[in-house]
């Protein structure tokens, strides 16, 4: 009987269930947010990947490597892949890789035969990144929409 008293009076102590609780919570937590940006790191990837393909750039596999990815990027919407340097300067270095980065989607999406405003989705707050995840996969997986005749 003795440790069963000594099991009851461990859960009287108000501090061993908080405690507990607490930093279980918190490891699933962490636990979750983990696996979550790994999902979303793989889908991307994907995507990026297979969007580079279909549009026959060389070197398809560096949609799996940060920063070389928004080279392939800014590579297939027509810039020098140097321009990724762009993120080393604060502030306004981001706010002009971020401009090329959209002119970039503008044109690969074109290229893919989709509407170039396609690319303004990040632009829309809270929701945009959902929403550019869902266009990258639409234009990565979907079957390739036929180009328009021009008259």
């Amino acid at each position: 009987m003795e440790n069963f008293t000594d099991l009851v009076s461990m859960f009287e102590n108000p501090d061993f269930i908080t405690g507990g609780v607490l930093g279980g919570l918190f490891i699933t937590m962490i636990f979750v947010a983990v696996i979550l940006i790994a999902a979303i790191y793989v889908y991307n990837a994907l995507a990026w990947q297979t969007i580079a393909r279909k549009q026959k750039y060389k070197r398809p596999w560096l949609a799996w490597i940060p920063f070389a990815n928004v080279s392939m990027v800014l590579q297939m919407g027509s810039f020098h892949w140097a321009w990724v340097f762009l993120f080393l300067i604060p502030i306004l270095g981001w706010i002009a890789l971020f401009v090329l980065w959209i002119i970039s989607l503008w044109r690969i999406f074109e290229k893919s035969h989709y509407p170039g405003w396609f690319g303004l989705a990040q632009v829309i707050p809270k929701v945009g990144g959902i929403i550019h995840f869902v266009i990258i996969g639409i234009v990565a997986w979907s079957k390739p929409r036929k180009a328009k005749r021009k008259r």
